[in-house]
């Protein structure tokens, strides 16, 4: 079943709050524009005042909406994209420029307006507490520069989080440039194709590059 179809599930009040909550989880299985648990986390902390959205129908709701209008923004963007790049291949330019799908990767909040501050933190919150509990690679997985060198990554980046969360999603210049050099560190130790190592290390990079994003997204407040 679709996005559509699990939304209509949402709003059918004839259903159990349990089902229309199972509902809205697969909804955000079909869009989760920041991951899935990220995405979950956002959208409880954007539910407010009442963010249980086990027991609030209401929160339930405001919740489907706030999915559904980053949906809509998300599906523009895509259309967009299309149409751009039939007029480029039409000029001959078979690879897109770089510039012109940043919107379409990584981790975003697409909307016709700011994220919400709460939201992202939320997410970076949820993330971090995540992050602190990913099994740690095994020694024989790297060499013991490489062992070094992911103790340091693992260190800077929980310090870039533990920075944004407790500046409430707000980081100093410094800061900034400081979690863009643990970025690259870590992307340095991946591997293209199938690596041991890359299990460990590329969801560090996923939620380094939401931390990222965070830090640097236009705020709602």
């Amino acid at each position: 079943m679709g996005f559509r179809t699990y939304a209509r599930r949402v709003r059918n009040e004839q259903l159990p709050l349990a089902r229309r909550h199972t509902a809205l989880r697969c909804a955000v299985g079909h869009y989760c524009p920041l991951g899935f648990n990220a995405t979950w986390a956002y959208l409880a902390a954007t539910a407010r005042p009442s963010p249980d959205l086990r027991r609030d129908p209401a929160a339930l709701l405001r919740a489907l909406e706030t999915l559904e209008e980053s949906r809509a923004v998300q599906l523009n963007d895509v259309a967009n994209f299309a149409a751009r790049r039939h007029t480029e291949k039409s000029a001959g330019r078979r690879t897109p420029r770089a510039s012109g799908t940043a919107n379409l990767r990584g981790p975003r909040w697409p909307s016709e307006t700011a994220p919400s501050r709460l939201g992202l933190i939320a997410a970076v919150a949820d993330r971090h507490s995540a992050f602190q509990r990913f099994p740690y690679p095994d020694e024989s997985l790297s060499s013991d520069a490489q062992a070094r060198a992911l103790a340091d990554l693992h260190a800077r980046l929980d310090a870039c989080a533990s920075s944004y969360l407790r500046a409430l999603g707000r980081l100093d210049v410094p800061a900034k440039e400081e979690l863009v050099d643990t970025i690259h560190g870590i992307r340095g130790l991946t591997r293209p194709g199938y690596a041991p190592l890359n299990m460990h290390v590329l969801p560090w990079l996923r939620f380094a590059d939401l931390v990222a994003y965070a830090a640097a997204a236009p705020l709602d407040d």
